[in-house]
Formats: C-alpha cells, structure tokens, sequence
C-alpha cells in the first residue's frame, strides 16, 4: 500500500511540476486578471467603496430572486477560500519559493479581484431559478446559456466535482491534522479519529443544503478571521521594528535577481503563484457557484460583492501569515521536517509561545472547516448539472466519508492532486471569461450608469 502512495505521490508531483513549472501558465493565470482588468477600468479599485456598501445591506431587495443575502454569499465564498491556503499555503508557499512568493500571492490577488468580478458577474446572468426558488448557477451555466459550448460547461463541472475531493476536502482534512498534531504531537498517530470527529461534524450541515451552509458560513467567517488576525497583529506588534525590513526582504526576494539570483526569483513567482490562486481561487470558477444562489437580480452587484474575497483572504489575512513568518525570523530557522500548517504554527509560537501554537491549530481547524461545507455545495451543484438532482445526496454521503480518508493521506500527494485539479478546473472557466469579457464590460457599464 505504502509502496502504491508513494508512487501516486510520485506521478502527481510531476504532473503538477509540468503544469505550474512552466511560464505560459502563470503569464496565463496573471495575464488574464490583469486584461480584464484593462478591460474593465481597474473595477477593483473604482468599485470598491460600492461594494463594502452591498455588503452591508444597502441596495438589497427582498424581492428579488435569490436564496441567501450578499453578506451570506459572500460568507458562504469566503469560507471556501479562507482555509488552509491562508496557514498552510502561504507557508508553503514561502518554504518552496522563499519570502518573495508572497509579494506574487498579492499580485495574483489584486488582478483576481477583476477576475473574480467577471465569473460572478457573469454566473448571475446566466444562472438557473426553478419554480421552487432554489439556484444553479456557475461556469458551467456561463458556458451552456452565455457561449452555448455544452462540452467544455461538461468538462468544467466534472473537474469541479474532482477537485471538490482534493483542494476542497482533503488537504483541508489533511493540515487539520498538521496543525493539531503542532500542539499534540500524540494525535498524528490518530488521524483518522480526527478525521471521523470532522465527518460528522460536515455531515450535519452540508445535509441541510445552501441555506444551512449559508447560516454557519455567516457566523463562523467574522470569528475565526477576527482571531486570527488579532493574534497576527500581536506578533507584528512584538516585532514592529522588523517590519519595514520584512517588506524588503519580500521585495528583494520577488524582483531582485541581482541580489538573490535568478533562480530565487522564478521560484518565487511559481509559488507565489500557485498558492495564491489555491488561496483566493480567482479565475477557477468555484465562487460563482455560491455567489449565484445570491438575492438579486443585478448580476454587476453581486459580480462588486465577490470583488471582495481576493482582498480579504489574500491581501489581508495571506499577508498577516507571511509577515509573521517573515519578522519573527521563522523561514530562517525553520526545522527541515515542518512544512505547511505546522511551519505557521511555529512562526506564531516563536513569538506567543503554546498560546500562538494553539491559536493556528484552533484557527486551522475552523478555516478548514469551513472551506469543507462551502466546496461541498460547489460540488454538489457540479453533480446536480452532470446528473440531475437524483445524484446530490449520494455526492453528499461519499464526500462527507472522503474526510476521513484526507485526514490520514500524506501531505504532499493531496496538494498535488489539488494543483492538478485546480488548474485543469482554472482553463475552461478562463475560456469563458475572455470571450465574455465584453459583456461583463457591458453590463458593469450599464449598472454604474443607471
């Protein structure tokens, strides 16, 4: 068996390697967030006051066709996107592609924002309303009723429903265990029976539908990244004379190859890359499936309202990890075995001693959570689109059981299985925003001159 793992771990890494290892993915990833941001007069900037107004309750109309209000689609996305990519990816990402990656993950996450401003956009224009009130919408809509392209909407919801069972199940299963086992090392040997607390615990709310996921999605986000923050914000204080050395550290390592050579700098760019597209999901097509089922019938309010994520799970909280890692010296001193969520644990320990251990295992395992109920909805509306509703429940059973599987399955084998998904996930949904590119442009300029 072990034999079996080991070279799976070995295929999907060189897989993964080819995929992310080479330029025309990353100029694809960012040349396309930074297009429609051409395209569309830097919304993420001239929007952004009228979206945090959307969110809070201004313009909302309870007449509108819709099943959750902005704030719990926006929750419902966040909660997706708010997981162990912002503890367990960013420390990656800057074990792999040194402190530079992060200043990419901030590039990935401002161009994502316009990104994400045009999947939304575009997934309540063409989403579906049954007569009982409850919504499909996603890419895979987009693609069916906006471009007419019912292979490559096929094509998008299979891969969305694989990679539901990686990026959005097991590795977040799989750093809960990472990151507890940081604070009791003794439960590593027991990983499956953490796997089997948080199956049921899943079960118990994805059964209950998007409304469920909606309602804990609204109360667990404000909390968990309140904590977290609070806890961050803490250790930079304790090293605040670090800081503007830190910004330099992360500069010279993105830009500078003169300084830290050129191979240095291309690493960071893979990485930073890749974990910030893992983080803030920009351009793979999964938020507009949450943001769909949103009550309005204004697609650009809802497209405004989802601008938002990037800038919070990347350009917040993704920041307030790799500063902490950063300032309190951590990535220089880093034991050779922790990697992921136990290196951030580390970082945080250093300065706040158990107490910042506690708050990343805690943190974690509530992030994790989290992103656990809000991909199982994207999953389940990408099996309701391939077979019908006769085939949501049973999706809902296997992925609730496949928890407990993340939980004990090694580390390395579920990111790549998530890299891999994640990007074949990423290509036919970024077909659909180029090509629509001009009628997300359209309807933003109709809205704002209405």
């Amino acid at each position: 068996m072990q034999t079996l793992i080991d070279a799976l771990t070995a295929l999907t890494g060189q897989i993964a390697g080819v995929l992310w290892g080479n330029p025309l993915t990353l100029l694809l990833l960012l040349g396309i967030g930074l297009y429609l941001t051409l395209r569309l007069g830097f919304i993420q900037l001239r929007g952004f006051r009228h979206a945090t107004q959307l969110v809070g309750g201004r313009y909302s109309d309870p007449s509108h066709q819709g099943e959750v209000s902005h704030f719990q689609a926006l929750a419902t996305a966040l909660s997706a996107t708010v997981g162990t990519g912002n503890i367990a990816g960013v420390a990656t990402a800057i074990t792999l592609g040194g402190p530079g990656a992060l200043f990419w993950m901030w590039m990935t996450a401002f161009f994502g924002m316009a990104t994400k401003f045009t999947e939304c956009t575009l997934a309540l224009k063409f989403r579906e309303v049954a007569p009982d009130g409850s919504v499909a919408g996603g890419p895979m809509y987009t693609l069916l009723h906006g471009l007419k392209m019912k292979r490559m909407a096929v094509l998008f919801a299979a891969f969305a429903l694989i990679a539901s069972f990686g990026i959005g199940n097991m590795v977040q299963a799989n750093s809960v265990v990472d990151g507890i086992a940081f604070i009791w090392p003794e439960l590593k040997q027991d990983a499956w029976l953490v796997g089997v607390i948080m199956a049921i615990l899943v079960g118990l709310v994805i059964l209950g539908g998007v409304k469920r996921i909606a309602r804990v999605a609204g109360t667990l986000v404000p909390f968990m990244a309140i904590l977290y923050i609070a806890a961050a914000l803490i250790v930079l204080f304790n090293h605040i004379e670090a800081i503007p050395g830190a910004f330099v550290t992360i500069f010279n390592y993105a830009l500078n190859p003169w300084a830290v050579g050129g191979a240095a700098v291309g690493e960071a760019i893979r990485w930073g890359v890749a974990r910030g597209l893992f983080s803030n999901e920009a351009g793979l097509g999964s938020s507009p499936m949450a943001h769909a089922a949103a009550r309005t019938n204004e697609p650009v309010r809802e497209g405004l309202v989802a601008m938002l994520e990037p800038f919070i799970d990347t350009l917040v909280i993704c920041t307030m990890t790799g500063l902490v890692i950063v300032v309190s010296g951590a990535w220089e001193v880093r034991p050779e075995e922790m990697k992921g969520a136990a290196f951030t644990a580390f970082a945080f320990s250093e300065s706040l001693g158990s107490g910042g251990a506690i708050v990343v295992g805690l943190g974690l395992a509530l992030f994790a959570f989290s992103t656990i109920i809000a991909w199982s909805y994207y999953g389940d509306r990408s099996a309701y689109f391939l077979f019908g509703e006769k085939a949501v429940m049973p999706y809902r059973v296997v992925f609730t059981l496949l928890v407990v599987v993340g939980a004990a399955v090694p580390l390395e084998l579920v990111w790549n299985i998530a890299d891999i998904t994640n990007l074949l996930m990423a290509l036919p949904n970024l077909l659909a925003l180029v090509l629509l590119a001009g009628l997300a442009k359209k309807l933003k300029d109709g809205y704002f001159k209405s």
